[in-house]
């Protein structure tokens, strides 16, 4: 049985995983959108830029201070799986 204090700590776990997921979730857009910003220039479709990118930055490490376009260059498997799964072309 769980007693009174086990019980607020659960429910306080439970709120916080709750509102530090949009925190995460608006770290990520930024991540994304500075990716897209990054791609404009590539002669690639909206839709494939923002898969590439929306792949890249779930690979990444959530601690990752460098952009998507400075992490690509250092991750070669990464770079080469996310251009496959977008449809990269070139």
């Amino acid at each position: 049985m769980m007693t009174w204090k086990a019980g607020m700590v659960s429910v306080m776990a439970i709120f916080a995983a709750a509102v530090a997921q949009p925190a995460l979730a608006n770290d990520d857009a930024a991540w994304i959108k500075k990716c897209i910003g990054d791609n404009a220039d590539q002669g690639q479709s909206a839709q494939t830029i923002s898969v590439y990118c929306a792949c890249m930055t779930e690979k990444m490490d959530t601690s990752e201070t460098l952009s998507v376009t400075a992490w690509e260059k250092s991750h070669p498997q990464e770079q080469a799986a996310c251009s496959s799964a977008a449809g990269w072309k070139g």
